[in-house]
């Protein structure tokens, strides 16, 4: 697997399209991993053990 370091030079090699794209990919998909941590909050109250039973 390569390191953080090796990613990096091989996207400063990309054309500099590439790398914008690449950037907005990026955005979209911590946007969406924050956006599904934070949906996740407003759920713990349905997190309750004793309604476990009915998942037998």
């Amino acid at each position: 697997m390569p390191t953080l370091e090796e990613i990096k030079q091989m996207i400063f090699q990309l054309p500099i399209q590439e790398q914008i794209t690449l950037i907005g990919d990026l955005e979209e998909k911590i946007e969406t991993l924050s956006m599904m941590q934070l949906a996740e909050t407003a759920f713990i109250e349905w997190n309750d053990e004793e309604e476990d039973i009915y998942d037998a």
